[in-house]
């Protein structure tokens, strides 16, 4: 997609410093962080919502929570503690519509959510 944020990130015609990159996900920091420590992890595939990921495209989600798992270790917040956040169109807080996990970290998170 010529015109997603995301993708121009994955394809670095805007360069971003990543946490991690794989060749099928990137994880960066987010530029509006909603906690201390807030994460996107974005894959490489444009798809705008998990709803639209093809079924011969399912190894999308492992690639994805793999790259989570690594990041998590990484970084140091496993035993801490953290939220995954998945928002699915406008009315759910998705503001780019490339599919891509929150992770969030730092403070204490309530429920429920939003």
């Amino acid at each position: 997609m010529n015109d997603c944020l995301f993708c121009k990130m994955v394809n670095n015609s805007i360069s971003v410093p990543r946490v991690y990159e794989d060749d099928r996900v990137i994880v960066i920091r987010d530029i509006n962080p909603q906690a201390p420590r807030h994460l996107l992890a974005i894959p490489r595939s444009h798809y705008p919502g998990i709803h639209l990921v093809p079924p011969e495209e399912h190894t999308l989600f492992q690639s994805l929570f793999s790259a989570i798992q690594a990041v998590v270790l990484k970084e140091g917040i496993a035993e801490e503690g953290y939220r995954l956040v998945i928002n699915s169109g406008t009315s759910a807080g998705q503001s780019v519509d490339h599919i891509h996990v929150h992770i969030l970290n730092g403070r204490t998170m309530h429920w429920p959510p939003g």
